[in-house]
């Protein structure tokens, strides 16, 4: 380190002759340092909160997206960290251009990732080549320009007053810290809810390349070049040329990837705060098709046939009394309501606005019966799991789980021993339980979740329908019969039939797994 009144070298390059020369006092020089850290290490938290929040989107696998994501990063900002070394003569320069860099791979890297999204759809697999090599590409990139920075702001600020190395590194992460603690609460609070993911990431990239532009050009300018100032702000304005014409382009962007995800007959589509929700058809004969987060949940064609299987089932026995977990689109409560007897429904749905929508859309409303027009049907708006923590006891002959499948992101909670334990609670004398467990190739998952309802001290009978989805119906006590209900005021299924039934249930007992131990909330067992 040069000391502050030391003799530049001969030859060196303008940045490192001795210390910078500043339009302000040191004192101000630094604390304008500090606020460039600060604002950097926020616009640095929220590019890995978006690309968190993304793959986790597009996969439904959070955990697993979360830890590749951070520790890519992490690795990469060690990595990034070793190779400023070499950029510690240039600093100011170095600094400005590792800036420019991270804002414009940062603040593209959103649209980028949902681009090869909407126009591959290749995120099947655990490691499907395409868009998963391009997320931890961008991670890589991102973590190694976030490791350059200390390392250069070091530098930077030494030169502005020379202090000891303990107290500098104690000042700058203190400002980092910091500033990762606004980008953090800034992300989930501000960008994503006013600005969604796309602009969210444009416009964080355009606060980046501005504060490290003007920090080096501002502060640190008069030791480059005019040459190199010049080529700096070039840079910079290009940058925040291309942000700004993808941030004017963005709506346009988001329908042609709606188009190429959902097709050209998307009527509907809304971000409830909770999920992306989109109709496409149910008008002009067009049949109705229901995404959530860019994934069919419903169409009209088939949904009769993985309704019924899920209800009637279990509605087989007393059914006065029903509780529906999930189910925001209303085709399980339409079920429910088609018998006869039935006095009271609750649905609870975490997604208040999924259930709007079923309401008041016509085509939507029209395929689940208007069941919300029902006055036997309540709705309550709150998360399933915490909802039965504070439920009635032995308040419900029939609960219906029409939850996502165990392998997405709220899996580890809602197909847990801890969840059915309290769904069992709910259950009155006689009661059953019916849990959806999504599409049975995956086997491992089915006897999984029958596995877990075993611990939670439930007997099972699992069984396959509609689509060759996975379901179990599930009693306290004795081991509830596979069967429709019959007698007055027992409704005739429309595809639904013992046979099938019978069916479904020898091929589930066909893939048994045996031996398999039961998920919980802090053991989740329902990877790979």
């Amino acid at each position: 380190m040069i000391e502050p009144h030391a003799p530049a070298r001969p030859g060196a390059p303008p940045s490192w002759r001795g210390p910078a020369r500043l339009p302000v006092r040191p004192g101000t020089g630094r604390f304008l340092v500090l606020a460039g850290v600060f604002v950097c290490a926020a616009c640095g938290l929220v590019y890995e909160l978006e690309l968190v929040a993304l793959a986790a989107y597009l996969t439904g696998d959070s955990v697993t997206q979360t830890s590749v994501v951070l520790s890519v990063m992490v690795f990469a900002m060690g990595i990034g960290s070793l190779i400023a070394k070499r950029l510690r003569r240039q600093a100011a320069a170095g600094f400005a251009v590792i800036e420019a860099v991270l804002a414009l791979v940062g603040g593209c890297s959103a649209m980028a990732l949902y681009a090869v999204f909407a126009w591959t759809g290749d995120w099947g697999g655990p490691w499907a080549a395409g868009p998963r090599t391009l997320m931890v590409a961008f991670s890589l990139t991102i973590g190694l320009l976030i490791g350059a920075e200390i390392p250069l702001l070091m530098e930077l600020i030494q030169r502005i007053r020379r202090q000891d190395a303990g107290g500098a590194v104690a000042d700058l992460f203190a400002a980092d810290y910091v500033g990762g603690l606004a980008g953090g609460l800034a992300f989930p609070f501000l960008l994503l809810p006013l600005m969604g993911q796309l602009t969210g990431a444009l416009l964080t990239g355009a606060v980046n390349v501005v504060a490290g532009g003007a920090l080096v050009l501002g502060l640190f300018g008069r030791d480059l070049t005019r040459r190199a100032r010049l080529l700096l702000l070039t840079a910079n304005l290009t940058v925040l040329g291309v942000l700004a014409a993808a941030a004017v382009l963005v709506d346009d962007f988001e329908r042609a990837a709606r188009t190429a995800v959902y097709g050209a007959d998307v009527r509907v589509a809304v971000r409830t705060g909770v999920q992306e929700v989109v109709l496409t058809g149910g008008t002009h004969g067009r049949p109705l098709d229901l995404y959530l987060d860019g994934r069919l949940r419903v169409s009209a064609r088939d949904e009769r046939r993985y309704h019924e299987a899920l209800v009637h089932p279990a509605m087989n026995g007393p059914h006065s009394r029903v509780l529906i977990l999930g189910g925001g689109d209303g085709l399980a409560a339409r079920e429910v309501l088609r018998f006869a007897g039935v006095r009271r429904v609750r649905v609870v749905e975490h997604d208040p606005g999924l259930v709007r929508l079923a309401a008041t859309d016509s085509a939507l409303s029209a395929l689940n019966g208007h069941a919300y027009d029902d006055p036997r049907v309540r709705v309550t708006a709150a998360d399933a799991f915490h909802w039965l923590r504070g439920a009635p006891h032995a308040a419900y002959d029939v609960v219906i789980a029409d939850l996502p499948g165990p392998d997405r992101a709220a899996g580890a909670q809602l197909y847990s021993q801890e969840f059915y334990g309290l769904a069992r609670r709910a259950l009155a004398p006689g009661g059953r339980l019916v849990v959806h467990t999504g599409a049975a190739p995956r086997p491992r998952v089915l006897w999984t979740v029958d596995s877990t309802l075993h611990a939670a001290g439930l007997r099972t009978t699992p069984y396959l329908a509609a689509r060759d989805r996975g379901l179990v119906l599930a009693a306290p006590g004795a081991r509830p019969p596979l069967g429709l209900a019959t007698g007055p005021g027992a409704p005739r299924p429309h595809s639904l039939t013992p046979r099938l039934l019978a069916a479904g249930r020898a091929e589930a007992a066909a893939g048994r797994i045996p031996g398999l131990p039961p998920s919980t909330l802090v053991h989740p067992r329902y990877r790979g």
